[in-house]
């Protein structure tokens, strides 16, 4: 028997959306499948005149389900009075936790897990996709799937839409620049995986918000995570203050001005976490000196090294160690602590990283002016960076997994 696809959708106040992403469920070229929905909010929600209507919704949501009288459909009821979360226990992590112990439990561990949000949409072929290339490589432990996000036509939506994809991809490339293991960028509606991984790395870890980036960062360090596959995910491009972080949480905060959360990494101090890196296998015999020390010391009160080569007597298992030390986590407060979140500082660190990839990749910036103003650039402007380094990303995407598996993918 192939495997069974087992979708993972948390739900909290997406009426609006959720009958179109139903529809794009139904029509899957793939029929045998499992969706299973956990409708969610906090219980004390019931009693907040301002969150009452989040409630409301989400009956709403339950009701329509109901409906539908797909006895695919499994419904998981946190937010009914008396069934949602409790304090300091909520949040979309731990709804998408939920959901996938509840498939792990039930699933066959051949069987595979889609994450999904609600404001997703994707192509009919999307499950098909997904089944084949986990049976075309047996080995790998989950896909960060592709995405993209469509403009709205709203140009303060789309202006924030574009200078955040270019945040995400900026960082995503110049961590694939530098052959760092923690190349991938973590959306929850866009990643896939079979139960048995999802089962060998211990399950998800509970967060408020962030869940993807953490349990994607576990899948690297036991596994080996795929970053193609031929179809992509297009998740909404809307505002949203359901999460703490993430896409909608960050338009809101960008449409008023506020990026300091998501600035653009100068691409030099990724070249000093490279060559850091690069030192890894000289450090396994004596100590030399790297330019991420004074963090390093900062964070531990010493430097790692003395300590790994005392647990790690190989070299091979003192670089991974090195490694899992500085991984994706660690690397990201060290780039928060070397710059300034400043847009002008931001504004800088793109253009130079436009001035730099233009030289590798002449083909995909063509259209691109290399002197970028997040304001005063046009949304058209905004929009063929974003195009390019959505081409540049899907290219190295595209080389890790033809080093993967041996065979040659191109993205037309």
């Amino acid at each position: 028997m192939p495997p069974k696809i087992y979708v993972a959708l948390p739900v909290m106040d997406e009426m609006e959306r959720l009958p179109n992403l139903i529809k794009a469920i139904q029509s899957q070229t793939i029929q045998v499948f499992q969706l299973i929905v956990c409708v969610n909010q906090p219980d004390s929600w019931w009693d907040n005149p301002l969150k009452i209507a989040v409630c409301t919704a989400n009956q709403a949501a339950i009701t329509y389900l109901q409906s539908l009288n797909d006895e695919r459909f499994t419904i998981i009821d946190k937010s009914s009075r008396g069934k949602g979360w409790l304090p300091k226990a909520h949040g979309i992590g731990v709804a998408r936790k939920l959901l996938m112990d509840h498939i792990s439990s039930v699933a066959e561990s051949k069987d595979i897990i889609i994450s999904m949000d609600a404001d997703t949409y994707f192509e009919q072929e999307y499950f098909a996709s997904i089944a084949d290339n986990l049976y075309s490589n047996p080995t790998a432990t989950a896909i960060a799937v592709p995405y993209y996000h469509e403009l709205v036509g709203k140009d303060d939506l789309d202006r924030a839409m574009l200078r955040y994809e270019i945040y995400m991809r900026s960082y995503a490339i110049n961590m694939w620049r530098i052959k760092s293991p923690y190349s991938f960028t973590a959306l929850g509606s866009a990643i896939a995986l079979p139960v048995w991984a999802y089962k060998a790395v211990g399950g998800m870890t509970p967060k408020l918000s962030g869940e993807d980036f953490y349990f994607l960062q576990k899948i690297v360090k036991s596994g080996k995570l795929l970053h193609w596959n031929n179809l992509f995910v297009y998740p909404a491009t809307r505002l949203s203050d359901r999460v703490f972080f993430g896409t909608g949480p960050a338009l809101s905060q960008g449409i008023s001005g506020d990026w300091q959360s998501y600035p653009i990494y100068s691409y030099k101090l990724f070249d000093q976490i490279a060559t850091t890196s690069k030192c890894f296998s000289v450090l396994f015999t004596k100590d030399v000196v790297t330019p991420l020390d004074d963090f390093l010391f900062g964070k531990f009160g010493e430097l790692p090294w003395r300590k790994l080569r005392r647990n790690f007597k190989t070299e091979a298992h003192f670089v991974r160690a090195c490694h899992e030390i500085i991984d994706g986590l660690r690397i990201l407060q060290f780039l928060k602590a070397s710059q300034l979140p400043d847009e002008k500082t931001s504004e800088n660190a793109l253009n130079e990283l436009l001035i730099l990839l233009k030289k590798q990749f002449p083909q995909d910036f063509n259209l691109v002016n290399t002197t970028i103003g997040f304001q005063s650039s046009s949304i058209e402007e905004l929009y063929n960076v974003r195009n390019a380094l959505f081409e540049v990303e899907l290219t190295y995407r595209i080389t890790h997994y033809n080093e993967f598996t041996g065979f040659v993918r191109r993205y037309n």
